[in-house]
């Protein structure tokens, strides 16, 4: 499954510039011809995210000499996750899938039930917050296919895997 969502590049996508370690930069992910097309921004070239981005976070640069992870937030997961109901492109449900096993993971979806809806499982999560659910269609991926979805995922918020 290729995706052609690019990891961070460390250069700001209006200036150029490469980003330093330590440096706050944003991202803003949209959708472009069919495909996730994640842009990084400087601090000072930030204005806001675009209009057409599907999704926005900011965070700072990793030193990759440390080894060190990119800190993001949960939130950004339950963002992608809400922003993807209600699609059925394939890719789409791939992926808004693979999320809600990350927030399972993460716990913040806890697993309620499994249902037959029009011949598919969907899967029914609950937040445990709000205590709202909600209905993940279950695209019977394999673990290889899970693992890529998950990487690609990893690489459009900007995680080291």
């Amino acid at each position: 499954m290729d995706y052609q969502i690019q990891p961070h590049t460390r250069h700001c996508s209006v200036t150029g510039r490469e980003l330093q370690p330590g440096e706050r930069f944003f991202t803003a992910l949209m959708e472009e011809d069919n495909k996730f097309v994640r842009k990084d921004y400087s601090h000072e070239a930030w204005n806001g995210p675009p209009p057409d981005a599907f999704s926005f976070w900011g965070g700072k640069v990793p030193d990759v000499k440390d080894g060190r992870k990119l800190d993001i937030d949960d939130e950004i997961l339950i963002d992608c996750f809400h922003r993807l109901e209600n699609q059925d492109d394939p890719r789409k449900v791939n992926f808004r899938y693979t999320v809600a096993l990350l927030l399972m993971r993460r716990k913040r979806l806890k697993f309620e039930d499994a249902k037959q809806v029009n011949g598919q499982e969907v899967l029914v999560v609950r937040c445990p917050r709000d205590k709202k659910k909600y209905e993940v269609v279950n695209p019977q991926l394999d673990d290889e296919e899970i693992a890529a979805v998950q990487e690609e995922v990893f690489q459009v918020l900007g995680w080291e895997s």
